[in-house]
């Protein structure tokens, strides 16, 4: 399902871009992506919209955003970390954050895989429409083994 939702975030500028789920069904098969594998990305990207849908709110900068016990076993240790860093960063403000949690719910299994929800997050901001700054753009892509320090 991630390889679906990637090669729609590199091949459509926004989720309006996209064709119907009917043709988009047709290209994706076309492309090579397996019949169940595209149905499920097609379910998660209706959940996502939704969420869009529903972003709204904000949160007084003292708010503490509190994990329940299923949440910290679905998500683990190292998403809850990264989801913190973007949040500390400012490039993560606390709607989106929750949509972020809603998508990552909304995978079976767990816990989740950090690469797994460095895609959530980028289909997040691609289903608002925002870019996410350079920065986090790479640290979204690029693999820590991948990185050169100078």
């Amino acid at each position: 399902m991630f390889d679906v939702l990637v090669y729609l975030y590199e091949n459509y500028w926004r989720p309006d871009a996209c064709p119907d789920h009917a043709q988009l069904t047709r290209k994706l098969s076309a492309v090579g992506f397996e019949s169940e594998e595209i149905q499920e990305a097609l379910s998660w990207l209706d959940g996502l919209a939704g969420a869009a849908e529903s972003y709204v709110g904000e949160q007084a900068a003292s708010s503490l955003r509190v994990y329940s016990k299923a949440e910290q076993e679905h998500l683990g240790e190292a998403s809850i970390g990264f989801i913190s860093f973007l949040e500390s960063a400012g490039v993560l403000p606390p709607p989106m954050r929750e949509m972020v949690i809603d998508r990552a719910n909304a995978i079976s299994g767990g816990p989740l895989d950090l690469e797994d929800l460095k895609i959530i997050v980028l289909m997040v901001f691609w289903s608002l429409g925002e870019e996410p700054d350079a920065l986090i753009l790479d640290e979204l892509f690029v693999d820590e083994e991948d990185r050169l320090i100078h």
